[in-house]
């Protein structure tokens, strides 16, 4: 953290802080901001003055639902999006190339395989897999991290038969005959899981510090980590990632699913300090499934079916959430992406006083797609909080036009009716879990809020879309908000000065350029930790 009087000065500074919204210079004294306002306001003193030489400059992003863990290990393995595979053929060839380069028996890992996306236009399956190797195990994560495809060998390691029944709240795809296709679907993918051979906690860290890089040129100062698909603990991970030069502030969520049944799981109270760089804000359950995968547990059924999707989580292990966040005065998070699941959490926590000590909400549910109105109007009257990813649509609307069709897509993630009717609501990406090469971007996430257009151009809801100002504060204030972290997200006096310096003016260039918009420097604490 600086130890610098630095004024910043000639830019065009967007604060998120409605009570002073823009402004030329700051001050920030020992990393902390204690002056915002107009140039020829500025409190006179011995400051050294940084020239922003009039670029956009906002607060850092704080990207409330990431699962960085699992970003930063993809980050070495196959990406199965364009631009690198457009195709299962090409997807084969790569399986070929990375066979070629290691040994029998050693595990071929991909991650963001999309079929709406494929020239074929369907899933993969083990066959397809075992074209591109067939002597080792291939394992390959959906988009939505919620389903898997697997070779023939990593199905036979597993024990996987044509006999293996289906566990709770999850589905084996089987063909004609019976047999498994490869493809497992939400619990199901324990069956094969607990195989994967661990990194060491070294290897883990230096992942996350390479990708705390790549996160600082995006302008991403703050994430919350909302869980992996194992129960490991990313606490000790991140402090091992800070020694090696990783910046952001993190907010840890633990999948509830893994520590449900273990009456000795704790999390001890020092890690809920959120004055840390990082802390412990609580536990996520997953409620559903994805829109893309038609395992979202739906008020209507999906397109030319009856099929509403998957509830994933029993009775006893959503009372077991909330009593240990009542007890622990910590945050739950649920993933929500379903009209049902949204009904049945905020139902059952509406009966609930708020659990949290500070101004954190005690409930935020993820995703949103098709929020009812009774929901809505519980979730402000109760101070839950919703967190929203429009990089769904804008990444994926293949899928969201086959399960849903186009008119129904249209009123999915209904951002601006939420905003006017007042729920806390905030920007994230998912990332790894959507379909986008490089998934943590913030800028394409934006430009779908604010066009509510698909990459490809189509319609994802005109009326939905929210202005330039607004998707910023989303991803800004209000995520800090929603995620509990302490004097982030704003750029105001007595707030961390964690800001971003733009390559161009985010908040005038055309809506459809957004994407285009790079972050010319990242700062933390008044630290230049970044300079494109």
């Amino acid at each position: 953290m600086s130890t610098k009087r630095n004024a910043y000065v000639n830019g065009k500074i967007f604060t998120s802080d409605d009570s002073n919204l823009y402004a030329e210079a700051m001050i920030v004294e020992d990393g902390v901001i204690t002056w915002v306002g107009k140039e020829v306001d500025m409190p006179a003193g011995d400051y050294e003055k940084v020239d922003l030489a009039g670029k956009r400059v906002l607060p850092g992003f704080v990207d409330a639902h990431e699962h960085p863990a699992m970003l930063a290990e993809m980050s070495k393995q196959i990406s199965c999006l364009p631009p690198v595979v457009h195709s299962i053929e090409e997807l084969i060839e790569k399986i070929k190339e990375v066979r070629a380069q290691q040994g029998p028996g050693e595990w071929i890992k991909g991650w963001g395989y999309d079929e709406g996306k494929f020239a074929e236009r369907r899933s993969p399956n083990r066959y397809d897999l075992d074209k591109g190797c067939s002597d080792s195990p291939v394992y390959l994560l959906r988009t939505c991290a919620h389903i898997i495809c697997l070779n023939s060998k990593a199905l036979e390691m597993a024990g996987v038969t044509k006999d293996t029944p289906d566990p709770e709240g999850g589905a084996i795809d089987r063909d004609e005959n019976g047999e498994p296709t490869g493809v497992l679907r939400e619990n199901a993918r324990d069956l094969v899981n607990h195989l994967l051979p661990p990194l060491t906690q070294d290897q883990k860290a230096d992942l996350v510090a390479d990708l705390g890089q790549l996160l600082l040129s995006q302008g991403i100062t703050a994430i919350c980590d909302m869980g992996n698909m194992d129960p490991s603990d990313n606490y000790a991970l991140y402090y091992a990632a800070a020694e090696k030069g990783f910046k952001q502030k993190v907010g840890i969520y633990y999948m509830w699913n893994y520590f449900h049944n273990d009456p000795d799981f704790r999390i001890p109270e020092k890690q809920f300090d959120k004055n840390q760089q990082i802390f412990s804000a609580g536990i996520k359950t997953i409620g559903d499934g994805s829109v893309s995968g038609r395992t979202a547990w739906m008020n209507e059924p999906y397109l030319d079916s009856d099929e509403y999707g998957i509830s994933t989580i029993t009775d006893e292990e959503m009372e077991s959430a909330i009593a240990f966040c009542k007890r622990y005065h910590c945050q739950l998070s649920m993933h929500a992406m379903g009209g049902k699941t949204i009904d049945r959490m905020v139902n059952r926590v509406y009966k609930e006083e708020k659990w949290t000590l500070d101004d954190t909400p005690h409930l935020r549910l993820e995703h949103i797609t098709e929020p009812s109105d009774q929901a809505i109007e519980k979730t402000i009257e109760k101070g839950f909080a919703f967190a929203t990813q429009p990089i769904f649509l804008y990444a994926e609307i293949e899928s969201y036009l086959k399960n849903l069709g186009p008119e129904r897509t249209k009123t999915t993630y209904p951002v601006k009716t939420m905003l006017e009717k007042g729920v806390n609501l905030c920007f994230s990406t998912d990332a790894p879990a959507t379909s986008w090469a490089v998934p943590s971007d913030p800028f394409p996430c934006i430009k779908g809020a604010v066009t509510r257009k698909a990459y490809d151009g189509t319609d994802c809801g005109q009326d939905q879309a929210v202005d330039i100002e607004t998707a910023v504060k989303l991803y800004t204030k209000a995520s800090a908000g929603v995620a509990g972290f302490k004097n982030i997200g704003q750029l105001r006096a007595g707030y961390q000065a964690d800001f971003i310096v733009l390559c161009d003016d985010l908040l005038s260039v055309p809506s459809e350029e957004i994407d285009k918009v790079c972050v010319a420097a990242t700062y933390v604490g008044g630290e230049k930790v970044y300079e494109k």
